[in-house]
């Protein structure tokens, strides 16, 4: 079982952006999320904090929408391609662990996104309950909090575990489910084809199982106000805000 890191960086991370149907069209999904969130700065020199950006999904339309973007992500590999994508676009990229993330602002947040089931990538529910802790103390008055993760709570079974994510003419990937008491295990099979020749290479790593429920409570006891929602691509929304000033 590989550490999330060395899966990303050794497996995932070379693949990414083709697993998400290409880079353009994952921006284009990432707006429409953002879109539908009504995300936009209410203010000059608005911050949006992106934790587990990958190659931008999110931060590149957060960035096209007018917000100073910092990027968290551990992947080095990744954050270069986003750098590729960038441009001139206000995105500073940091390679950290998403628990170092306070230490990446000079000041409060007016958004943080913690999108694509990054959260179940954590260790342990402690972990999140850090992570929820740490959010609602960086987010300014009124500011938001944005979680998407896939539900694991209840078991997949049987043949239901074998999940296709993309096929071309030249790759097959998919993923195998294998659950425990508190986390899942995700083989991930990655089939190339060189010339003639056909490869299988197999990775695997842990996620956490969240409850949404417990999640949204873990959020409401650090202090924010709470709604859950149906995500992209059947994962669980939940949207977090700070209660706002009263002056």
């Amino acid at each position: 079982m590989d550490s999330v890191l060395s899966h990303y960086e050794s497996f995932l991370a070379p693949i990414y952006s083709w697993m998400t149907g290409g880079a353009d069209a994952a921006f284009a999904r990432g707006g429409a999320e953002l879109d539908s969130l009504r995300l936009i700065p209410l203010r000059a020199g608005a911050v949006a904090l992106d934790l587990g950006s990958g190659f931008g999904m999110h931060s590149i339309p957060l960035a096209r929408k007018g917000f100073s973007v910092i990027a968290v992500d551990s992947s080095a590999a990744l954050l270069r391609e986003l750098r590729g994508h960038a441009g001139a676009l206000s995105i500073q990229t940091v390679e950290a662990d998403l628990l170092d993330f306070p230490q990446c602002l000079a000041g409060p947040a007016d958004v943080i996104l913690c999108m694509g089931d990054t959260l179940t990538h954590l260790a342990s529910r402690q972990a999140i309950k850090s992570l929820c802790e740490q959010a609602a103390a960086a987010l300014m008055p009124g500011g938001t909090f944005v979680l998407s993760f896939r539900d694991y709570s209840t078991p997949m079974l049987r043949e239901s575990r074998f999940i296709p994510v993309r096929s071309d003419a030249d790759r097959v990937f998919t993923c195998f489910l294998e659950y425990g008491n508190e986390h899942v295990d995700v083989y991930d099979l990655l089939q190339e084809r060189q010339g003639s020749e056909w490869t299988q290479r197999v990775s695997s790593y842990r996620k956490l199982r969240l409850p949404p429920d417990w999640v949204a409570a873990t959020l409401r006891a650090a202090g924010l106000q709470v709604t859950q929602e149906a995500g992209s691509s059947g994962m669980i929304r939940l949207v977090a805000r700070a209660i706002p000033s009263s002056s």
